[in-house]
């Protein structure tokens, strides 16, 4: 191996431990190798920062703020109707949840999908009394296998996309994707409908869905004010009010420590905190019953404050406030807003709310004015669930957002411009009617991924111009020895799979598509075959959390442990790769 090869592959090599671990974020990850990489001499200079400029990045970009301007047009709310009834069994709604899902994620990006609907699908359980965690992970699944249908419906395939028009003259188009992804799709979602939600545990804690559409129970403080009439009286006295309002009083905290156990017999003082658990109804409801307060009060008057809102919100992997604490970010002085409660897969904790450090997957509860927690929420990077929070709906714009949506799409396709002119020409038209405000546009894209994918670019061509990804291609021809094409592709396929459970996708695809297109060589058969693989296998990621955004955003809200996603996973994964491979030799043969 030449000098480059063995740097290359070391940091890479590298790169993916850092990114398996997860402590700190793939975005600098990817963002420093590139740097160490041009410092080393195996990236140019000049081309360091070309992939911000790669039509793929521009690509992932414009759909995401295309997704932002669907959702403001209340996509949503066309829905809802039609999805909402608690008489449907649970597979008919895991059966109608998925069949709209993936086809939502066809036409926009799959995150945006999910977020969209899982809102519905948790009011959906409350009506029905029954676990949210038995239809989440199903919904996640299906709009993972929905975006596989098009080129804009997740960024693996704008990825593969971009590289065969690179690498062979001429990229796959809009809808090449869809006689393979639909395939996958209709088999995956018949699995995840009949038998795959009986193989999730049940969590206990996300049957626990709240009156207002809570993703589970919340560790929250209230202050004990000045005038409150249970100064003096034992936490113990609380108990009876507590039951009636169906909250749990976990402790004391005093002059800021919490106190050992459940402080059953300590006396209240002024300025004491009680710890309570419940849900977001129940813990406002006993707050104001026990004439207690919210910490922050002096900012925005407290649980009795006038048009005040209570919003859960889930925290994604690169949310702003991911490893940090209410304190840390200041959160009540610089936005006005109070961390009154947090959420995290049913488990207690003995730090103090605005101590505690907030992780990907919980569940977070903002106290404060309307127009506060909206912008405290874009401003923290969470997603909030309840609708009130969400950016106010343009019910009006909803036909005029799709017919736009739908002509860039016909242009596109028809040739008339590339993708991303078209995609870009669409945002232009959203924002000049205010379908998505200026800010909006920016705070639509999810930075991380293009920083990812831009640093990932200039590595993955560093890689193939110094025969990186051939050398990899010849060691696997090797070892398959005389194994026939299909035998190779389904070996390619279950290495990128695999890979993608614990990688991001994106970076998974950089790396194998120039793999997928030296054994093609090698074997002197159609490339194509081989790159349709790997867009298939690199967004099929249901072994892990952490291996596909949507299941770290469901995860807090299910109440799901890691360990949970293998169970339906597994299995889904063996049958893609069943049935997908037979697909793509049939719609793209060798």
């Amino acid at each position: 191996m030449t000098y480059e090869q063995i740097f290359l592959f070391s940091l890479l090599g590298v790169v993916f431990a850092f990114l398996v671990w997860g402590r700190i974020r793939y975005d600098l990850v990817a963002f420093a190798a590139l740097i160490i990489a041009v410092v080393a001499g195996v990236v140019d200079a000049h081309d360091a920062f070309m992939g911000f400029g790669h039509e793929a990045v521009v690509i992932i970009a414009l759909v995401l703020i295309v997704s932002r301007a669907m959702m403001n047009a209340g996509a949503v709310e066309l829905i809802a109707r039609f999805v909402l009834s608690s008489g449907r069994s649970l597979s008919t709604h895991i059966g109608f949840m998925s069949v709209i899902g993936a086809g939502l994620s066809a036409v926009i990006n799959n995150v945006a999908a999910l977020v969209m609907l899982m809102t519905l699908d948790i009011e959906a359980a409350k009506k029905a009394k029954r676990p949210v965690s038995q239809s989440l992970m199903p919904l996640s699944f299906a709009t993972i296998l929905g975006g596989m249908m098009t080129l804009i419906g997740t960024p693996p395939n704008i990825v593969i996309a971009e590289f065969r028009g690179r690498a062979l003259g001429e990229s796959f188009s809009m809808f090449d994707f869809s006689p393979v992804g639909l395939v996958c799709a209709i088999v995956g979602i018949a699995f995840v409908t009949t038998v795959g939600w009986r193989l999730i545990p049940d969590t206990g804690q996300a049957a626990a869905v709240g009156e207002d559409g809570a993703a589970g129970l919340f560790v929250a403080e209230a202050g004990v004010k000045e005038k409150s009439g249970f100064i003096g009286k034992a936490v113990s006295e609380l108990y009876p009010l507590a039951d009636e309002h169906d909250v749990t009083v976990l402790g004391l905290v005093r002059r800021g420590k919490r106190l050992p156990g459940f402080a059953a017999g300590e006396e209240l003082r002024k300025s004491d905190h009680v710890i309570l658990e419940g849900d977001p109804k129940s813990i406002e409801a006993f707050i104001g019953a026990a004439d207690l307060d919210a910490p922050g009060s002096e900012e925005h008057g407290g649980i009795r404050g006038k048009s005040l809102v209570l919003v859960e919100a889930i925290v994604p992997d690169n949310a702003h406030m991911v490893g940090r604490t209410a304190n840390d970010l200041r959160l009540l002085y610089r936005r006005g807003v109070t961390l009154l409660g947090v959420s995290r897969q049913g488990r207690r904790f003995r730090e103090r709310v605005r101590k505690l450090v907030i992780k990907p997957g919980d569940v977070v509860l903002l106290l404060g004015p309307e127009s506060r927690v909206n912008d405290a929420a874009d401003w923290l990077g969470v997603l909030p669930l309840a609708e009130k929070s969400h950016t106010v709906i343009q019910r009006g714009k909803a036909l005029f957002a799709v017919g736009v949506f739908a002509a860039a799409v016909a242009t596109s396709v028809m040739g008339f411009v590339p993708l991303a002119v078209a995609l870009a020409g669409a945002v232009a038209i959203y924002a000049l009617f205010n379908v998505v405000g200026a800010r909006e546009v920016y705070e639509s894209v999810e930075w991380p991924v293009i920083v990812l994918l831009a640093s990932l670019i200039p590595l993955g061509l560093a890689l193939e111009d110094s025969g990186g990804t051939k050398l990899i291609a010849d060691s696997i021809l090797s070892l398959t020895g005389a194994l026939p094409a299909w035998a190779i592709l389904a070996i390619l396929m279950i290495v990128t799979m695999t890979l993608s459970d614990f990688l991001n996708n994106v970076a998974t695809a950089l790396i194998a598509a120039p793999v997928g297109l030296s054994i093609a060589k090698g074997l002197d058969v159609s490339p194509d075959p081989f790159l349709m693989g790997v867009a298939v296998a690199a967004s099929c990621a249901f072994l892990t959390p952490i291996g596909h955004k949507n299941n770290t955003i469901i995860m807090g809200p299910g109440g799901y442990r890691f360990g949970d996603y293998w169970r339906m996973g597994l299995p889904l994964e063996v049958l893609i790769i069943a049935v997908s491979v037979p697909a793509i030799l049939f719609f793209w043969p060798l």
